[in-house]
């Protein structure tokens, strides 16, 4: 039987930024830290290592063998600390290839991954994981090819640096650009280049421009971005749909939903990163692929 695979999907398994905040009040939102799966035809594309990752790696567990490309943008603790709790990880026969770029203090990605589970930090050290790991270095400005996916990179503006990246496929294309920030006199030319004409771009929108500038306790210099500024990306790059993200613990589901209002007022394709949400990505016809189907 003849099956055409073209399904481009983007989905989020945590939405937070800085710590998890389960509770009554983030709910409709969720509290894991960041962690978004784009499905990309038979291909398994994973941004990010937060709590998320967790939740991810249970549905994983459902269809074994399981294969994936983790990419990190950085390793501060909130995208990085759902891996010793991915449990696809620890299972023999699974095969992860998983992306970083080199730290300013020349660590790897694997380094890192490998530190943070040393005692006394946990109890269990990354070689105790059964699944093949392959660590890849990413340099920011390469492009990775899988299969035919092209994976873009350019460097972000965080303190200890970050990567960002554009995922292309057949005309398709999603771009996550988290731990960021804008710079007051420009826009930053890497975050213009990995968002144009995306389809999907989900921009770090930790703080309001008003929390941003705040006279008591502003947050210039902290490595976030705001929900307006990614609305002046989105119109300038060109993007369909605006996925606002990395919400501040802070937040709760109600100061979120009044984000929602504004940012979909400024921007028509914009919305709110919730757990759970599935978007789309229209790509144009492939060439036929013939699967066996019982």
């Amino acid at each position: 039987m003849f099956r055409i695979e073209n399904q481009f999907n983007v989905n989020f398994w945590g939405v937070r930024g800085s710590i998890p905040c389960p509770g009554s009040n983030t709910v409709r939102y969720g509290g894991n830290t960041p962690c978004v799966e784009m499905q990309v035809g038979g291909n398994h594309l994973v941004f990010d290592g937060g709590t998320g990752l967790h939740v991810l790696g249970q549905s994983m567990l459902k269809k074994m063998p399981a294969s994936a490309h983790i990419f990190f943008t950085h390793s501060h603790w909130d995208h990085m600390q759902g891996f010793p709790f991915f449990s696809p990880g620890f299972v023999k026969g699974n095969h992860f290839f998983i992306y970083g770029a080199i730290a300013p203090d020349g660590s790897t990605v694997e380094q890192r991954l490998n530190d943070q589970m040393l005692h006394p930090n946990f109890p269990v050290p990354l070689q105790i994981m059964q699944a093949d790991l392959d660590f890849c270095d990413v340099t920011p400005g390469e492009s990775i090819k899988i299969d035919d996916i092209v994976v873009e990179t350019a460097p972000l503006n965080h303190p200890g640096e970050a990567v960002g990246y554009r995922v292309n496929w057949r005309g398709g294309a999603a771009t996550y650009i988290t731990d960021t920030e804008h710079y007051a006199d420009r826009m930053d030319e890497n975050v213009l280049w990995l968002a144009r004409n995306a389809d999907v771009l989900i921009y770090d929108s930790t703080y309001t421009d008003e929390e941003y500038h705040s006279p008591n306790s502003p947050k210039i210099g902290w490595g976030h971005s705001t929900w307006q500024e990614a609305v002046k990306i989105a119109q300038a790059a060109n993007v369909k749909n605006l996925v606002i993200f990395h919400h501040d613990p802070a937040h709760d589901d109600d100061f979120l939903d009044n984000v929602g209002r504004q940012a979909k007022e400024k921007f028509s394709g914009a919305m709110m990163a919730k757990e759970g949400m599935v978007i789309p990505v229209e790509v144009s016809a492939p060439l036929s692929r013939e699967i066996s189907v019982n």
